[in-house]
């Protein structure tokens, strides 16, 4: 019977991708190279994290908790990944607006 993980990649904007494999160097590979619809143009992607090795319906229970709980507290309490509370640079370029100028 074959073990599966369940698995967290993250690409450099910090978004997250939850999945499950018995391979996943291999699967983490199709991930990259366009082999996942969600995935094909959001990467490269990293491993984050990965579980212990699982049956497949213990590996299905956790990758579904994890991917209800979103981005919530649960989610980084399961992981034990750090929360991103601000990434300055995925909100884009910041316009500085000059204080208005007292008439002369």
């Amino acid at each position: 019977m074959p073990l599966y993980r369940v698995y967290v990649l993250r690409n450099r904007e910090g978004r997250f991708y939850v999945g499950l494999s018995d391979d996943i160097e291999k699967r983490r590979a199709q991930h990259n190279s366009g082999g996942s619809r969600w995935t094909k143009m959001r990467g490269p992607w990293t491993l984050a994290w990965q579980s212990a090795n699982l049956s497949l319906g213990d590996a299905r229970n956790l990758e579904n908790r994890l991917k209800r709980q979103g981005r919530g507290k649960g989610f980084y309490s399961i992981t034990g990944l750090p929360r991103k509370t601000h990434n300055p640079a995925a909100a884009g370029p910041r316009v500085q607006i000059p204080p208005p100028q007292p008439n002369a």
